[in-house]
């Protein structure tokens, strides 16, 4: 058996132990680990396939900050998973059926899916064409080149999503100090600074 044999079975059956895992494990913290388990080993495939672009991708958005947000939020919140399980019972079945529906569909499209050469050789080519390139660096010349419009509105998209995200969860609680930037610009010396001229031996009142 070769080393990339080896490596392949070690990532690949890691990976899918700590998916058995997630689902498996009471503690929801332990399922969030070994979600970031099986992200890695995922990633170690991809490098094993030659698409370390992909892996990359892998570790840093899904490891690095999806993963982590789902372990703060789950360590942060005091969520009762008792409460949550006690009608999984009376759902079962419309759920069954719903992920039943999901497989059948699921079947269907990977039995009927097929790939187009042309398309998959057209981008490719136009991407590495006169000289010899990574992967990373044919995805970089494609993605900036025949779909930056597209990579520009995926980018708008997700800043629109951000700031709609910041204006929902903004609320105005009383009690608390708010920042106003006018009214700090507008400060002057004799408003941030009050010369009080103190009589001997006697004190300020606070």
């Amino acid at each position: 058996m070769s080393a990339a044999a080896a490596f392949f079975y070690l990532f690949s059956g890691l990976a899918v132990a700590s998916g058995f895992m997630v689902i498996a494990s009471r503690n929801p913290v332990a399922s969030v680990l070994f979600l970031i388990l099986a992200f890695v080993n995922a990633a170690g495939l991809f490098v094993l396939m030659g698409a370390e672009f992909l892996a990359m991708i892998l570790v840093v958005v899904y490891v690095g900050a999806v993963a982590v947000l789902f372990l703060f939020v789950v360590m942060m919140l005091d969520v009762d998973f008792a409460e949550l399980r006690q009608g999984f019972q009376r759902y079962l079945p419309v759920g069954g059926l719903i992920g039943v529906i999901f497989l059948i569909e699921l079947v269907l499209v990977v039995g009927s899916w097929a790939i187009d050469p042309g398309l998959v050789q057209a981008p490719l080519g136009n991407a590495a064409r006169g000289e010899a390139a990574t992967n990373t660096q044919a995805l970089g010349r494609v993605l900036y080149t025949d779909y930056v419009y597209f990579f520009q509105l995926a980018g708008l998209i997700l800043l629109v999503a951000m700031i709609g995200a910041i204006v929902l969860t903004l609320r105005d609680r009383p009690g608390v100090k708010r920042q106003n930037i006018s009214v700090q610009n507008a400060r002057t010396q004799g408003m941030a600074i009050e010369t009080i001229k103190v009589p001997s031996r006697q004190g300020v009142e606070v």
